[in-house]
């Protein structure tokens, strides 16, 4: 650190936009074919193997099967698109503000299916192999979209102040429109 240089000056220097810098990465080509690889083997499985193996569950198994396999296919979906997002910002086809804008069709959220109810111990190995490896995924990309999309929306908008907007309603209540 040079003594001779302002800190705000430093801060502004050292400023890093992770956004552009990790979508050029090779963590992110990394993440982008293992997230893809998961898609691939995850339609494969469920149109061969899986197929076979859910004939023979119970019923309390077959519907977790069945619910467990579309929760599976919808959040590899989502998730591919994000990649995919992701993807077009680092080769330069989108901007990061066109795909934040595009993110927002795109939910990479969603609530943990409980795990412990009648019929789950039946279920095959493979596929629940396969949904806790998207929901580790699903994780990672959920971090990663946090730290590329949050910087940018706290550029944009500043925090709220609580205690401005509390003394403005008291000068309100008061008859003190400032």
């Amino acid at each position: 650190m040079n003594p001779d240089v302002p800190t705000d000056q430093i801060e502004a220097a050292e400023t890093v936009d992770f956004a552009s810098r990790f979508a050029g990465s090779e963590t992110f080509r990394q993440l982008f074919r293992e997230g893809m690889a998961l898609v691939e083997e995850t339609a494969s499985y469920l149109d061969g193997p899986g197929r076979s193996e859910s004939r023979g569950l119970s019923r309390a198994a077959s519907l977790i099967y069945a619910t467990e396999s579309m929760r599976l296919t919808t959040r590899l979906m989502q998730l591919a698109s994000w990649l995919l997002l992701q993807r077009a910002v680092n080769e330069g086809e989108m901007t990061q503000q066109q795909a934040g804008l595009e993110k927002s069709k795109v939910r990479i959220e969603d609530r943990p299916a409980d795990r412990t109810g009648p019929g789950w111990d039946e279920v095959p190995d493979t596929l629940r192999d396969l949904v806790e490896r998207s929901r580790r995924l699903q994780e990672r990309i959920r971090k990663l979209d946090d730290a590329i999309y949050a910087a940018g929306e706290t550029e944009r908008a500043p925090a709220p102040n609580p205690v401005a907007d509390q003394l403005g309603l008291l000068a309100h209540a008061f008859g003190r429109d400032d």
